[in-house]
């Protein structure tokens, strides 16, 4: 055969693909864009998927809506995600409940690894534990006495099974040897309720999700579970500070597409939330929330993610987390 011909065929043919990819980049997205939360309105997935659809929409030049759908630890949504159309049209906000600890706990139809593609990470939010503000308790001291004089008398929120809420929960039995008893709900907004009431005695939600109640003075915060105390937060002390180590766990955001989503419109979508989040109001918005924005995009992303599968991996084991 004719090499001189294979070789403009081999050509013509790495034209056509760069054409293509071009095209795609040009025209992508030519629909409506979806971004799907695994959470109920008004808590922090909820709020960081509106503020990145009111950006995207105008710059992309397509609607963008949120669409919630709560339950089985923030995974309905990422199995919808994973078996949409690889055409872009379907994002995920998802946090680490469903990348990285709902696996380990719960049997998925889909694997979060493999069949999601990472876009980039948007924010990291510290785990705050509250009780409501009628509440006796005005340290973590104060808590674990109550809880030892009452063993298993105690209950904690979640926004449901496998969540950080709920890891945070018994990684805080676990630091302090005590025995609290898990409550979990379809999202943190439907815990607060019960929070405030005092028919649950605690929470280890996200700041994201709790500022709102904490500045309003429904709920009183009694640690930070970070390293540091959170600027929003200066003067709640963090659980080491208290004593308490070993219980730290933050909640963390990311956005994905369908795997197989042409890398043209992957890296788009990357290129605007690398834009939306250096905005300013942006960065303000994620910090009222107690949160820093995110700087991992692509393959350090997915990096990120698989690490902290295997680090939570860990945790449900030590702490013997199982689906209830």
């Amino acid at each position: 055969m004719n090499l001189s011909f294979l070789a403009r065929a081999a050509g013509i043919a790495a034209l056509a693909l760069a054409a293509a990819a071009a095209g795609a980049q040009a025209t992508y997205p030519d629909k409506p864009l979806r971004i799907m939360v695994g959470a109920s309105p008004g808590g922090g997935t909820d709020i960081l998927a509106r503020v990145l659809a009111d950006k995207f929409s105008p710059v992309l030049k397509q609607p963008v809506t949120v669409e919630n759908r709560p339950g089985a630890s923030n995974t309905i949504a990422g199995e919808l995600t994973a078996r949409a159309p690889a055409d872009g049209a379907t994002l995920l906000l998802a946090t680490n409940t469903a990348q990285a600890v709902a696996p380990h706990i719960l049997k998925l139809k889909y694997d979060p690894l493999k069949d999601l593609t990472p876009v980039g990470l948007v924010a990291v939010m510290p785990n705050v534990l509250v009780v409501s503000a009628s509440s006796p308790y005005r340290s973590v001291k104060d808590l674990v006495a109550a809880m030892a004089a009452k063993p298993g008398g105690f209950k904690y929120a979640s926004s449901g099974i496998g969540s950080t809420q709920h890891v945070g929960g018994e990684a805080f039995n676990l630091a302090t040897g005590m025995k609290s008893i898990h409550v979990p709900y379809k999202g943190s907004s439907q815990a607060h309720i019960d929070i405030i009431s005092g028919e649950v005695d605690m929470m280890f939600d996200s700041t994201s999700s709790a500022m709102g109640q904490i500045k309003a003075g429904k709920f009183r915060a009694l640690a930070v579970s970070a390293p540091q105390r959170s600027p929003e937060l200066p003067d709640v002390p963090t659980l080491a500070e208290q004593g308490i180590k070993g219980a730290d766990v933050s909640t963390w955001y990311g956005l994905y597409v369908t795997a197989g989503t042409p890398r043209p419109a992957v890296d788009k979508l990357n290129a605007e939330l690398v834009r939306t989040l250096k905005l300013a109001d942006v960065q303000a918005r994620i910090k009222a929330l107690g949160g820093e924005p995110g700087a991992l995009t692509g393959e350090p992303f997915a990096a990120m993610n698989r690490q902290e599968f295997d680090h939570y991996g860990q945790l449900v084991r030590d702490a013997n987390i199982k689906a209830e």
